[in-house]
């Protein structure tokens, strides 16, 4: 038992020493769309916790990656040490919630996806006060499309969990594929540009032509959209 208990901690150190690069590179990433009062040393720090717990916690048989479950729990250490700073004032939450409630309202009424004008009339607001709320709100969307993507990841108490568990977390991904398929094709195209090819908003700006504060602007509605069309599955 000693010789099995010493070989998993070898093979956990391991593990730890062989990805804590891929910490630095999510921090450095995440940096980029978190509020400028958060310090990457600080993501950082979260992050090796994760990993640390990723490597005490991944099992092999499962057939996933380590590097995948290990990138699930780093963001998700790093996200809920950007939490615990409570960063975002009220107003940006209460705002956050209006837009992705005025695109469904919208999306149910004209069946097909909500345009900018057509959300800030259902707001009651013009289209420039419209655009400054998605410019106040990217920080807190822009994290908070990692947390929704993270949705049903492994937590605290996976060793208790419910055996449809499994089942349930595979839906809501089905689900939330399903959503960002059939989000409008420019929208697409920033997840894509920011999620897997990891550019920044001014990159992404210059391939799509656009200023960086109105591709902030399209990730924010982006995120909000696919709020709203998940709210009935957040419901259940």
């Amino acid at each position: 038992m000693y010789a099995s208990a010493a070989a998993a901690a070898r093979t956990q150190d391991r593990l730890v020493e062989e990805y804590a690069p891929l910490v630095k590179r999510i921090a450095y990433h995440m940096l980029a769309r978190l509020p400028a009062s958060v310090q990457v040393e600080d993501l950082i720090q979260a992050g090796m916790l994760g990993l640390l717990e990723a490597a005490r916690k991944f099992d092999h048989g499962k057939g996933a990656s380590f590097e995948t479950y290990a990138g699930i729990r780093i963001r998700g250490a790093m996200l809920d040490d950007v939490r615990k700073g409570d960063w975002a004032p009220r107003s940006v939450h209460r705002n956050t919630r209006l837009v992705s409630s005025a695109i469904r309202a919208v999306e149910a009424r004209v069946g097909r996806d909500a345009k900018d004008h057509e959300v800030a009339a259902e707001l009651d607001m013009s289209l420039e006060e419209y655009h400054a709320i998605l410019g106040d709100t990217a920080g807190s969307r822009l994290f908070s499309f990692d947390e929704l993507l993270e949705a049903g990841a492994p937590g605290e108490a996976e060793a208790e969990a419910s055996p449809f568990e499994g089942l349930e977390d595979a839906r809501f991904r089905e689900a939330l594929a399903e959503a960002i398929d059939k989000l409008p094709e420019r929208e697409r195209l920033i997840l894509s540009l920011y999620y897997d090819e990891e550019l920044n908003l001014k990159e992404i700006g210059a391939v799509l032509g656009v200023s960086e504060s109105r591709v902030s602007q399209l990730h924010s509605q982006c995120a909000a959209r696919l709020r709203a069309r998940m709210a009935d599955w957040r419901d259940d």
